[in-house]
């Protein structure tokens, strides 16, 4: 007989490729396991907190259940059942203005827990931001902004550790955290998620950048003496876990393997094989001393929000397609500079548009005002093209499963970043 838990796997098997923060998007799920349900609240509707394991990684949920849903509802709906529709809750203001008031204090399941100091006001009424990729985050009230982290994975949290890090030494251009949401998976810690204070006024930078390019070279200065300023916050917070080096033979032994991984299953990267290797060796070349350091591990304009006439930088997260470990390892700084510098080629080619002297000003503006405060990332080229190819590569892999028709800009940065470092 079909149980109500297999149907409802039958219907996130179907469900989950079309979410946007789904990882695989561009395969079916093979397995769908739904490892914990924990009630929230009971009655119509119901909220219910869902862990759920897709071919051997760990998605958390939150589902609700309506008798009927209202038409404003319609389009999330998941799984008719002879009790109600089951239906993705995060589009549910009504479920969502309650739930950190549910999870605090709670024994069982997930747990919000504020940040010392910090006074939460638990009835705030909350809506869901529409525009993200990996995550899904909820404002409550114009004072809050609660991220739920979609993929669940044991261990300590780049966002939710660099972030309280940062704050302990009075780090500026980050914003406030104020708790977390957390549980239990396999008997080891997991963060659910991260409740910040939210910049109501604050545009981000890639919607500044591709606005108004001619007016953006202020900003793009302004945004390198942030970053410096917060990768000295960081060397300071983790200064005694700070890893000094005098050559980089392990970080360019860690590009290959990231690169030979992706290489086999994206047959577009094969041509470059041979020179993007011969790029990350000539890291090993480069002499130190270097200082390798907790970094931001995935910043671009989209994480820089522009309010009360500074930057602050938020989603400490690293990339989520890179395992947890890596994530959490120190990294040269210039890694940070590297994928903003990406960021800028992406803004280049907006609405169509492939503006390669805009980005290379804007290059330039970035790395002056990093220079003001930390060393000229300029004078690194051969680090550099070594982050700057890696991510491109990553773009590469990202761009296939979730937008196909974007995988020429990386593949264009790649080819074009190889020609000036040979």
């Amino acid at each position: 007989m079909t149980t109500a838990v297999d149907t409802l796997t039958d219907a996130l098997t179907r469900w989950l490729p079309r979410q946007r923060w789904y990882a695989a998007k561009d395969r079916t799920p093979d397995l769908v396991h739904v490892d914990r349900v924990t009630t929230l609240l009971d009655g119509d509707p119901t909220l219910l907190h869902v862990l759920v394991s897709v071919d051997g990684e760990r998605y958390q949920l939150l589902l609700g259940r309506r008798a009927s849903l209202p038409a404003a509802l319609a389009d999330a709906a998941i799984l008719d059942t002879p009790d109600g529709v089951v239906y993705a809750a995060t589009h549910d203001g009504e479920l969502m203005s309650r739930l950190l008031g549910r999870l605090h204090g709670a024994v069982d399941g997930p747990v919000f827990e504020p940040e010392p100091g910090a006074r939460i006001a638990f009835d705030l009424p909350a809506r869901v931001v529409g525009v993200e990729q990996s995550n899904t985050s909820l404002i409550f009230g114009d004072r809050y902004i609660l991220k739920l982290f979609r993929r669940v994975l044991p261990g300590a949290h780049p966002d939710v550790e660099l972030h309280r890090a940062l704050h302990s030494v009075g780090a500026r251009h980050v914003a406030r955290m104020l708790g977390t949401i957390t549980t239990r998976v396999d008997g080891v810690p997991a963060a659910l998620g991260i409740l910040q204070e939210f910049l109501p006024d604050a545009q981000d930078g890639w919607t500044l950048a591709t606005t108004d390019r001619a007016a953006f070279g202020d900003e793009a200065t302004a945004l390198g003496r942030a970053l410096a300023t917060v990768h000295t916050a960081l060397a300071c917070a983790f200064g005694p876990r700070n890893i000094a080096v005098n050559d980089l033979s392990d970080t360019a032994d860690r590009l290959r393997r990231w690169f030979a991984a992706l290489a086999d299953v994206i047959p577009e990267l094969a041509p470059h094989g041979p020179a993007l290797r011969a790029a990350y060796d000539r890291l090993r070349d480069a002499r130190g001393p270097f200082t390798l350091q907790r970094v931001h591990g995935d910043l671009h304009l989209g994480q820089a929000l522009r309010a009360g006439g500074r930057w602050t930088l938020i989603d400490f997260e690293g990339e989520p397609g890179r395992p947890l470990a890596e994530r959490n390892a120190a990294r040269h700084p210039l890694q940070d500079v590297a994928t903003m510098l990406r960021s800028f080629d992406y803004a280049a080619h907006h609405g169509g548009a492939s503006d390669t002297a805009w980005a290379q000003r804007m290059r330039d503006a970035f790395c002056a005002g990093y220079a003001e405060v930390l060393a000229d990332p300029r004078d690194q080229p051969v680090l550099l093209h070594a982050f700057e190819l890696d991510k491109a590569v990553y773009e590469v892999a990202y761009e296939r499963a979730h937008r196909p028709d974007w995988v020429g800009i990386p593949l264009g940065a790649i080819t074009r970043i190889l020609g000036t470092a040979s």
